[in-house]
């Protein structure tokens, strides 16, 4: 929300507006979110089992770790394909609409006229704005344009801005205009006159889901891919982590200290470092890097602190 208002610092935004800029962002945000919260849940729910005794229970009727693990995979399986789905498909389509609302909101920015000491920039026009009037109209407004062979300067006591269909409009009342080249003078009077500016913006073109991971725009190509790989290995946290989940949650409190958090902390900081840190070095070689390194770490010491008590 704070990174959104700041948007409002250079841009008009409505309420729907800014509700709208929240829907784009959401699937991003859950989809960093998501994995650590399924992680951290199914940990302490072990953990709350294993301080009522009742995993000491469940273990004392033959149930074995692996069934665990089995029984997790399930939501994991689910929440992963989600993740997956999320950002290979839903995330680029989102992200270009959120970039094209953008410019275009960007491109309105002219709309936010004031009067001041300072003038605006109205297409190839300088506008002067004198002062603001209570009915959302403007007072002693000044224009000026000026080419190669012409230069134009137009007064108006009042003007007005309208905004329809892409195309800002500035409709003056009761003015003169003057035009000056090296060969005459020309002056104009007016009751009402409209200047028109179309707006152009440069929207960013999606076709689908795998043009865009996989473009080749120079500009582009390197962004997108190191995000790939990045989110291939966010999107399994939840498969992979279902050993280290079952290593910190299942615990005899009477006779082992719980330090669950901290392993909570450094395990989500563990993989997600990997994933993100290393990419710029190995590229495509840090997705079977990291799944089995992460996996050489978490399935021995699953092994030996569940498994070999269990």
């Amino acid at each position: 929300m704070l990174k959104l208002a700041t948007y409002t610092a250079y841009i008009q935004l409505t309420f729907f507006e800014m509700f709208k800029l929240y829907l784009f962002v959401l699937p991003e945000l859950f989809f960093y979110t998501l994995p650590i919260t399924f992680f951290v849940a199914a940990t302490l729910a072990l953990f709350r089992l294993s301080t009522d005794n009742e995993m000491v229970i469940l273990f004392s009727l033959g149930i074995k770790p692996n069934y665990l693990i089995k029984v997790l995979m399930v939501p994991a399986l689910l929440l992963s394909s989600l993740l997956f789905f999320n950002f290979f498909f839903l995330f680029p389509h989102v992200k270009t609409l959120s970039i094209n609302f953008m410019k275009h909101k960007k491109s309105e920015a002219k709309f936010n006229l004031s009067a001041s000491e300072f003038g605006h920039n109205f297409g190839s026009w300088l506008l002067y704005i004198g002062k603001d009037n209570k009915d959302n109209t403007f007072g002693d407004v000044v224009l000026f344009n000026k080419d190669k062979d012409e230069e134009i300067v137009i007064g108006a006591e009042k003007a007005t801005v309208d905004n329809s269909g892409g195309v800002l409009r500035l409709q003056l009342e009761s003015g003169k205009g003057y035009s000056y080249t090296v060969d005459s003078l020309t002056e104009m009077k007016f009751e009402t006159l409209f200047i028109n500016n179309i707006m152009t913006t440069d929207q960013r073109k999606y076709l689908s889901a795998y043009d865009y991971w996989f473009n080749n725009e120079p500009g582009l190509q390197k962004i997108h891919t190191k995000k790939f790989i990045t989110d291939v290995l966010l999107s399994l946290f939840p498969v992979l982590s279902l050993f280290m989940v079952l290593a910190i949650g299942v615990a005899h409190v009477r006779h082992q200290k719980a330090y669950i958090y901290l392993f909570l902390f450094l395990s989500i900081i563990g993989y997600y470092g990997l994933s993100i840190g290393i990419v710029n070095r190995l590229g495509y070689y840090t997705i079977p890097l990291v799944l089995l390194g992460w996996l050489a770490v978490t399935y021995p010491y699953y092994r030996r602190k569940i498994v070999s008590r269990f």
